[in-house]
């Protein structure tokens, strides 16, 4: 028997579902501002509760630490991208010819470490020697290939994707753009040089 003012079966959780997303979105907004204000050294529970405007007691019990606080982040940030490239629009996503979703996903890449690049820079280095065999590297790497095998190239697939992304590594693009002063245009038009040169001149529309 239910009691007066207990919820009727199967609509309490979702509400709670739809505050917690919500909750959740508001903190990674918040922790994404101070990171692009003041570096991934500014992200503090401390800073981000204070951001946020909640206390940081909720900070600790979305993300456990502040590790877990970065993985976030950078899960979310790696959820816009991959959602761009698998299932927007043509150059990055399906309709294109592959050599134009290679350099569009390049040039993509490109403006998420200009924007977000000490985040990438921080997931990266931490990330150490597990980064290879991790799902976010390894999806990059799938779609990397299969457009590399789209458009023809030569020789080792895997290899070549490897290669292709390790161009794109943020802490190797952040030392281009800030100590070498490059922008991302430039770096961008060295990444469309270099794709031409991987696979040939012909490659098939998708």
């Amino acid at each position: 028997m239910l009691r007066i003012g207990t919820p009727l079966p199967g609509t309490a959780e979702p509400t709670e579902r739809a505050d917690a997303a919500r909750n959740r979105q508001l903190l990674l907004d918040a922790a994404h501002d101070l990171v692009r204000a003041h570096g991934v050294d500014g992200l503090t529970m401390d800073e981000l509760a204070k951001r946020a405007g909640v206390g940081k007691g909720t900070v600790f019990r979305r993300f456990g630490n502040r590790s877990g606080l970065m993985r976030a982040l950078l899960d979310h940030s790696e959820q816009k991208s991959q959602a761009a490239f698998m299932f927007g629009p043509p150059p990055l996503g399906p309709g294109a010819a592959p050599v134009d979703r290679l350099i569009a996903f390049g040039r993509a890449r490109l403006v998420d470490i200009e924007i977000e690049g000490e985040l990438h820079r921080a997931a990266e280095i931490s990330e150490a020697g597990n980064r290879y065999t991790g799902a976010p590297y390894n999806l990059l790497k799938a779609h990397v290939s299969m457009l590399l095998r789209q458009a023809g190239a030569a020789g080792e697939i895997p290899l070549l994707a490897d290669s292709l992304l390790a161009v794109l590594g943020a802490p190797l693009v952040m030392y281009q753009m800030n100590v070498l002063g490059y922008s991302a245009d430039r770096i961008g038009d060295n990444w469309d040089a270099f794709v031409r040169r991987v696979v040939p001149a012909d490659a098939p529309v998708e």
